[in-house]
C-alpha cells in the first residue's frame, strides 16, 4: 500500500537512525522553524536549493532579515487560524517570499510545540486554480451514490482523474486493524489490487495515529535525496515534531516497502469518520510525481467532503435498519397485545426477527426451557452454550461470527451454527432469544502471507518490510457472515421491545386495568376536545354566515353547504384512515356535489397531489367558496362559462393552484366583502402560512394559491380532464433508451468532469466499457492497441485539436462524433465530409441523436 511505516515510532530499544529520520525533509520543499519571538531556530539544508539561504547561517537570526514584509505579515495574520494544541494546518498560495526575487512560493504553516513551522514549495501553475470549482462537481457525483461500494468506486475514479496517479485505491480498515482494498481505479494493463487484504502490521498503530492527525502524506520519489534539519537537536528542546509536515521524509523501511511493490511515488489521503480513521485513498505511481499545492488542496478538500458523504450513506443504511426495527416493534407489540407470552408466540417472533436480521435459525431459552426453528444447536448443546452466555455482561447484546473461538465446545455444531446474536430478555434467571448463522467457508486473498508479514532486522526490535506481495489465499473455516453494526443496533431495539413484552406479562392484570383506565380517560378527553372544536367551528360558520343571507332559507343553504363541505372532506379523510388524501378527489367531490350537471364545465390538470389531514379542512372550505361563488356570480352562473384548475409543483416543493374562470358574465369586484371572500383570501395564508392572490378580471375571476410543501406530497402521476368523471391518470413518461449499443467507446476530452459525464452517459446508453483519455497521443495509442465501437472526440484540446485522432478513427471505419462548445468545428467538418457534431453541453437525448446519426453514416 501507499501507507508509510510511521516516522513517529517508539524509540525504545531502537538505535539512533529513527531520530535522524525525523529530521529529514524531501527535496521538493524546504522548511524554516521560528520561535514565538520570530527568531529562526531550525531550518532544512535544502533551503539553499529553493530560497538561496544557508541553513547554518539562519539559526538565531530574525526572520525579517531574510523574508519579505509581505510574507511575514501574511504569516502573522494566518497564524490566527492555527491554534496551539491542535492539528490545524494553513496554506498560502503564490506568496512572494524573498526580497528582490520575483519567484512565488506556496507556503504551509503550522505550530510544532513552541515553534512555528513554515514550509516552502515553488509555485506550480499547472492544475486547478479554484479548488472549490473542481471539487464541487466531484462531490455532486458521489452524493448520488446510495451504497458504500458504489460510493467508494466513484470516489476512486475522481481522485485518479484529479491527481493523475496510475492507481487509486480506497483502503478500509477492519476491526482487527487489517486493511482491504474495497474500490480501485487503475490504468489499463496493470494488475488489479481490488479485494486484497493487508495485515495490520503493514500500517502500524503509530502510522494510523499519524494519518488521523494529518490528512495528506506525499512521497514524490522513493529514490529522492533528503535534507536534514539543522540543528537536529536544539539544546533546550527535543527534535522538531514534523507530524503535520507534508514534505517530511519517511522511514527507509517504508521506502523499501514501496520499492518492493515497484512504486516510485505515492499519496495517502486520510478518510475520517467522526474523528476516527476509517480508511485511506491510497495512490500509487510508476514514476516520480510532485503534486502542486492546488491539487493537494483540492484532494484534501474532496477527502473531507467524501468523509461527510460516507457518514451520511452509512447513517442512511443504519436508519433503514432502525426503521425496520421500529416497524417490527409496532408489529410485535400489536400481535402480542392479547397477553400471551414470548413462548406461545415464538414462531411468530422468529419469523419477524428473520424479516429484519438475516439468520439461519432462531432459538428461545426461557425458564430453563428450549424451543427452536431452523439451523441451531440441539437442546443439550444449547444448555452448555447458555452457561457460556451467562458469563457475558448482563443486559447487553452479544454477537460473534465464531462461537468456537470463545466457546470451544461449539465446534461440535459449527456446521449448523457458527455465529450467534444473543438477545437477553430477562435479568434473573437469564433468558435469551438467540439468532444463529451457519458456517461460511470463505477464501480471503491477502497481499502476501499474513502469518509472516515482517521479519526481525539486524538492529533488534526493528521491522524489516516483507518482499513478497503475491496473492496468498487463506481458507477461513468455522465462521459465519459478520453481524453488521446496523443489525446489532436493530437487535438492541428489538431486545427492548421483547423486554417490554416480558415486563407487561409479569404484571398483566394490574397493567391491563391501568391501561384500560388510561385509554378510557384519553378517549373521553380526545372525544371532548374534538367535539368542542367541531362545535366551535360550526358556531363560527353560523355566526359569520348571518350577514350574507337575506332570508332564513338562504341562510340555511349557505350554512348547510359549508357544513356539508366539511363533512365531505372529513369522509374522504376517514376513508384514507386519516392519512394524506387526494386533492383531485376533493375537488371532484366538491364540484359534483354542488354543481351537478355543470361539473363537466370544470377541468383540472397537473400532477396528482396528496394533502395532509391538518390542511384538508382548510382546502375544502376554500374550494367550496370558490365553487359556490362561481355558480352564483361567476362563469358557472350561465350556460357557457368554464373553470380551469391547474396544479403545479414549485421549485421549493410547494403546490401552486391556479383557478381561472372564463366565458361567463362580465366580472366586477364586490362592493361588500362577505365571509366567503374572507375564507378564500385569508384561510390559506393564516392557517397554512401560504399565499392567496385573487383578481376580478373583466373576462373572469382568477385566483392563485401557494400551499407550502410541508402539507402536500406530489406523485409521479399526471391528471387531466373534466371533473364529471373523465379524469385520467397517466403515468409519468420516463423515456428509456431504445437503441442497443454495446462494446467499447473512446472519449477524447481534456476536461475531467465533462469526460466523466460523457463516460456515464455512454454507459447508460449501453456501452459496456468506456475509456477516457485527455490527449491525442493517448487516443492514438488506444486506437492502435484496442478495439472500439464508437469514439467521441472533443474538437479543441487546448494546445491541439483532435484532428489526428479523427483521421485514425475514419481509417478504422468507426462511428464517431465531434464534441464542441466553441462553434469551432467548421474547419474539421470540411475535412471529414460533414461529420456528426455534438454541441456542449449535451445531455442523454442529444447524445442519443448523435449516436444514431454517426452509426447511420457508417452503415451507409
Amino acid at each position: 500500500m501507499s501507507t508509510p511505516y510511521s516516522e513517529n515510532i517508539d524509540l525504545t530499544n531502537c538505535d539512533r537512525e529513527p531520530i535522524h529520520i525525523l529530521g529529514h525533509v524531501q527535496s521538493f520543499g524546504c522548511l524554516i522553524a521560528v520561535s514565538s519571538d520570530w527568531l529562526i531556530r531550525q531550518a532544512s539544508v535544502n533551503v539553499s536549493d529553493h530560497l538561496g539561504l544557508q541553513a547554518d547561517e539562519l539559526i538565531g537570526s530574525p526572520l525579517n532579515r531574510y523574508l519579505t514584509a509581505e510574507c511575514i505579515n501574511t504569516v502573522r495574520t494566518r497564524l490566527q487560524l492555527v491554534s496551539k494544541g491542535d492539528d490545524t494546518v494553513d496554506r498560502v498560495f503564490g506568496l512572494t517570499v524573498l526580497p528582490d526575487d520575483p519567484r512565488r512560493f506556496d507556503v504551509t504553516l503550522y505550530r510544532s510545540g513552541q515553534s512555528i513551522v513554515l514550509e516552502f514549495q515553488p509555485e506550480n501553475e499547472n492544475g486547478p486554480s479554484d479548488q472549490l470549482s473542481v471539487v464541487r462537481p466531484m462531490v455532486d457525483r458521489i452524493q448520488a451514490e446510495r451504497d458504500i461500494p458504489s460510493l467508494c468506486q466513484t470516489a476512486s475514479r475522481h481522485v485518479r482523474a484529479l491527481t493523475g496517479f496510475d492507481r487509486v485505491m480506497v483502503y478500509k480498515f477492519h476491526p482487527d486493524d487489517s486493511g482491504e482494498v474495497i474500490a480501485e481505479s487503475v490504468v489499463a494493463g496493470k494488475e488489479p489490487f481490488l479485494g486484497l487484504r493487508y495485515p495490520s502490521t503493514d500500517i502500524p498503530k503509530q502510522a494510523r495515529e499519524l494519518y488521523r492527525r494529518n490528512f495528506l502524506r506525499i512521497i514524490s520519489d522513493v529514490d529522492d535525496r533528503v535534507a536534514p534539519i539543522i540543528p537536529e537537536m536544539p539544546v533546550d528542546r527535543g527534535p522538531l515534531d514534523l507530524s503535520l509536515s507534508t514534505i517530511r521524509a519517511v522511514s527507509p523501511i517504508h521506502l523499501e516497502y514501496l520499492r518492493n511493490m515497484g512504486v516510485k511515488a505515492s499519496l495517502s489521503i486520510s478518510i475520517l469518520k467522526r474523528g476516527k480513521l476509517w480508511g485511506l485513498f491510497a495512490c500509487h505511481h510508476d514514476s516520480p510525481k510532485i503534486l502542486g499545492f492546488n491539487v493537494r488542496a483540492a484532494a484534501e478538500l474532496f477527502a473531507q467532503m467524501f468523509s461527510f458523504v460516507l457518514e451520511q450513506v452509512e447513517s442512511d443504511t443504519e436508519q433503514i435498519e432502525a426503521t425496520k426495527a421500529r416497524v417490527l416493534h409496532d408489529q410485535l407489540m400489536g400481535q402480542l397485545a392479547e397477553g400471551e407470552g414470548l413462548w406461545e408466540n415464538f414462531e411468530m417472533i422468529a419469523d419477524a426477527l428473520k424479516s429484519v436480521i438475516n439468520c439461519d435459525g432462531v432459538a428461545i431459552w426461557a425458564e430453563n426451557q428450549f424451543k427452536k426453528t431452523g439451523f441451531t444447536p440441539s437442546e443439550e448443546e444449547f444448555r452448555g452454550l447458555a452457561r457460556h452466555l451467562n458469563t457475558q455482561p448482563t443486559s447487553q447484546i452479544y454477537a460473534t461470527e465464531n462461537i468456537a473461538e470463545s466457546y470451544p465446545a461449539a465446534e461440535q455444531f459449527q456446521d449448523r451454527a457458527a455465529g450467534l446474536l444473543a438477545l437477553p430478555i430477562s435479568r434473573n434467571p437469564r433468558d435469551y432469544i438467540v439468532l444463529f448463522r451457519r458456517e461460511i467457508r470463505k477464501e480471503v486473498s491477502w497481499a502476501g502471507n499474513p502469518e509472516k508479514p515482517v521479519t526481525l532486522g539486524p538492529n533488534g526490535a526493528r521491522l524489516t518490510p516483507r518482499k513478497s506481495f503475491e496473492t496468498w489465499k487463506q481458507v477461513v473455516e468455522g465462521t459465519s457472515q459478520t453481524w453488521s453494526p446496523g443489525e446489532i443496533s436493530a437487535a438492541e431495539s428489538l431486545r427492548i421491545t421483547l423486554l417490554e413484552v416480558v415486563l407487561r406479562i409479569s404484571d398483566a392484570a394490574s397493567r391491563d386495568r391501568l391501561q384500560s383506565q388510561e385509554r378510557q380517560d384519553l378517549l373521553i378527553a380526545e372525544l371532548n376536545h374534538r367535539v368542542r372544536n367541531i362545535l366551535n367551528l360550526i358556531r363560527g360558520l353560523v355566526s359569520q354566515s348571518r350577514s350574507e343571507a337575506r332570508t332564513v332559507s338562504e341562510f340555511t343553504n349557505i350554512v348547510g353547504g359549508r357544513i356539508h363541505a366539511l363533512g365531505r372532506a372529513h369522509d374522504q379523510l376517514t376513508q384514507e384512515n386519516w392519512e394524506p388524501a387526494s386533492l383531485r378527489e376533493l375537488i371532484q367531490t366538491e364540484v359534483e356535489a354542488y354543481l351537478g350537471e355543470k361539473a363537466d364545465r370544470v377541468s383540472i390538470s397537473g400532477p396528482e397531489v396528496l394533502v395532509e389531514p391538518a390542511a384538508f379542512t382548510t382546502m375544502a372550505l376554500v374550494l367550496h367558496e370558490l365553487t359556490t361563488n362561481s355558480a352564483k356570480y361567476g362563469s358557472l352562473s350561465d350556460s357557457g362559462g368554464l373553470i380551469s384548475i391547474v396544479l403545479e409543483e414549485g421549485a421549493d416543493g410547494a403546490l401552486h393552484l391556479h383557478w381561472r374562470e372564463s366565458g361567463g358574465p362580465p366580472v366586477k369586484a364586490p362592493t361588500r366583502r362577505g365571509f366567503g371572500s374572507t375564507v378564500i383570501e385569508r384561510s390559506i395564508p393564516y392557517e397554512l402560512k401560504g399565499d392567496a392572490r385573487i383578481r376580478y378580471e373583466l373576462t373572469g375571476f382568477e385566483a392563485d394559491f401557494m400551499i407550502p410543501a410541508r402539507v402536500v406530497t406530489f406523485s409521479d402521476a399526471v391528471i387531466t380532464g373534466q371533473v364529471s368523471g373523465s379524469f385520467g391518470a397517466q403515468a409519468s413518461d420516463d423515456a428509456g433508451v431504445t437503441e442497443d449499443y454495446s462494446g467499447r467507446a473512446l472519449v477524447l476530452e481534456d476536461n475531467m468532469i465533462i469526460a466523466l459525464d460523457a463516460e456515464d452517459l455512454l454507459r447508460e446508453v449501453g456501452f459496456t466499457d468506456v475509456l477516457t483519455v485527455s490527449t491525442v497521443d493517448e487516443a492514438l495509442s488506444q486506437l492502435d492497441n484496442s478495439e472500439f465501437q464508437f469514439a467521441l472526440l472533443d474538437v479543441n484540446l487546448g494546445h491541439e485539436t483532435s484532428e489526428r485522432a479523427a483521421q485514425k478513427v475514419v481509417e478504422l471505419g468507426l462511428p464517431f462524433a465531434f464534441a464542441t462548445g466553441y462553434g469551432d468545428a467548421a474547419a474539421l467538418t470540411r475535412k471529414f465530409n460533414d461529420p456528426v457534431v455534438l454541441q456542449k453541453p449535451f445531455d442523454m437525448e442529444s447524445l442519443k441523436g448523435a449516436l444514431r446519426d454517426s452509426f447511420s453514416r457508417v452503415s451507409t
